[in-house]
């Protein structure tokens, strides 16, 4: 779907007011702390204090329902520039409202929707491929991309954040959605993904990868990956790259060398607190040099 104020406007007169949806599921709230799967949490857990920010559970309508979204934003300020978290494939758990927060302090309506809510609830699994098989793998991205559409929808309609001032950003899972809803919707001013998977098998639900969508992206997007990444080898970013090159896309990929899958995640034994330091400040300045301010 192309991009339009018109579509906003479409879709929210076609929001239903009901929490059970056509397809008769019911959408729950958020996880409270962090999905079981996850635990214990490492000790250098970063927790950001509420002081100062409005931020909780928000309902987003979304075509058949409503879908549950942690939100944080500075309790003063109006119209504020809006960055649309993407999950991990733990959910939108203490790590991701914690991002929204961070995110918050330094001025932005950050808001983080809950993305496969509908396949199941994830939080209380403690296998992480039981996660991947059971959900995630459930996960259409058509489904994926209405809800982030549903989400600017919500934004604007809040009257709280300003839609022509939109960036995204996205971990792991959440990484690869943000190469795709930068190509998806062009009102997107600039996009970071962290290492977030490139290439894949197509099937039916994941009918294009980053590297299917790299010469059509016209959205900036800053890739953050590390060179030991077990899951994403190196000979991909490469491809992304070169891709994005030809094109002539101002887009950009950072590899940090010596440095594995998930470094950004402090509360997991992958973080790696100057790398992770690094690509936040990478991440602030990128959104201010397109807009996203």
């Amino acid at each position: 779907m192309e991009w339009n104020l018109t579509n906003i406007e479409h879709l929210l007169g076609l929001i239903p007011k009901t929490d059970v949806t056509r397809r008769g599921f019911v959408m729950t709230t958020l996880a409270a702390g962090f999905a079981l799967a996850v635990q214990p949490v490492s000790a250098e857990t970063i927790t950001t204090d509420a002081e100062g920010l409005t931020l909780g559970e928000v309902n987003i309508p979304t075509r058949d329902g409503h879908i549950p979204a942690y939100r944080a934003m500075p309790i003063k300020g109006h119209m504020l520039p809006v960055i649309m978290v993407v999950q991990e494939i733990f959910g939108v758990h203490e790590h991701i409202k914690d991002i929204c927060r961070r995110l918050a302090k330094v001025g932005y309506l950050a808001v983080s929707p809950e993305l496969y809510v509908r396949q199941g609830e994830v939080s209380k699994m403690s296998e992480t491929n039981d996660i991947l098989t059971k959900v995630v793998s459930k996960v259409p991205d058509s489904q994926v991309m209405g809800d982030l559409d549903a989400t600017v929808a919500w934004a604007q309609e809040s009257g709280e954040g300003n839609i022509e001032k939109l960036g995204i950003t996205g971990f792991c899972w959440g990484g690869r959605i943000v190469w795709l809803y930068a190509a998806h919707n062009p009102r997107v001013r600039a996009g970071v993904a962290w290492y977030g998977r490139l290439v894949g098998q197509l099937t039916e639900l994941q009918p294009r990868h980053p590297i299917d969508v790299a010469t059509l992206l016209k959205v900036p997007v800053l890739g953050l990956y590390g060179a030991e990444d077990q899951g994403i080898p190196l000979e991909t970013v490469d491809q992304m790259r070169k891709a994005l090159r030809a094109s002539g896309s101002s887009s950009e990929i950072v590899v940090y060398p010596n440095t594995p899958h998930g470094f950004h995640a402090d509360y997991r034994a992958s973080y790696r607190k100057e790398q992770a330091q690094d690509g936040w400040r990478r991440m602030l300045a990128w959104f201010k040099q397109y807009g996203v301010t």
